[in-house]
């Protein structure tokens, strides 16, 4: 089976929280649709380690000058202090993954930059408030905003701060990750801890 990678952003004061459902789930093949279809990279402005907001050293797989949307299946850009300085490497990366017709996953301050590239003017889309898009010159997708915990929109997830299930959920949805079923199932049981649910996952990705 051909393995497809996704690539999951990393930078200093990486938020942990936002990308870890997503991260190890895709990673885990138990109730998948296609179990091992997929892998997750990181990639970095540069080779060297970064230290995230937990205080975990994270030691890059390659850096953005080697990224290839022909290569990955996704582009998932979680928040971070660094969203406040810039990080325009990245949100360039995320406009040519768009551009060649791969997804890209954005939550918390990741969406600032997409708005600062002008790639949420066309989408629905949500961030942590309005208010901190509308500060960016090049953002005129008002009309498009949703005040919702995350929003998928022909190949761009996005997500605020405090809606990181919700984010990885829109994320396998992108990547059929599991039946529509099982995902149901696994978004009601991570939510609510109800065992039935996760026995329906179980019994939905068998069938």
């Amino acid at each position: 089976m051909d393995v497809k990678t996704v690539h999951l952003a990393v930078y200093e004061t990486l938020a942990d929280w936002e990308y870890g459902h997503a991260v190890a789930h895709i990673n885990n093949p138990r109730f998948q649709r296609r179990p091992g279809a997929y892998r997750v990279r990181t990639v970095a402005g540069t080779a060297a380690p970064i230290t995230t907001l937990g205080g975990l050293r994270v030691t890059p797989d390659l850096t953005v000058d080697d990224l290839d949307p022909a290569d990955s299946a996704m582009l998932i850009m979680p928040g971070a202090g660094e969203w406040q300085r810039g990080n325009a490497v990245f949100a360039r990366a995320a406009r040519s993954f768009l551009s060649a017709g791969v997804p890209v996953a954005a939550i918390c301050g990741a969406t600032y930059a997409l708005a600062r590239e002008g790639l949420l003017n066309d989408r629905d889309h949500t961030s942590n408030a309005l208010s901190s898009l509308t500060k960016t010159r090049a953002y005129t997708g008002t009309d498009r905003y949703r005040d919702e915990p995350a929003v998928r929109d022909r190949g761009l997830v996005t997500a605020g701060a405090t809606g990181s299930l919700e984010f990885a959920r829109e994320i396998f949805a992108e990547l059929e990750l599991y039946t529509p079923e099982a995902l149901d199932a696994w978004y009601g049981f991570q939510r609510t801890g109800d065992p039935k649910l996760y026995f329906r996952m179980a019994k939905a990705s068998a069938a």
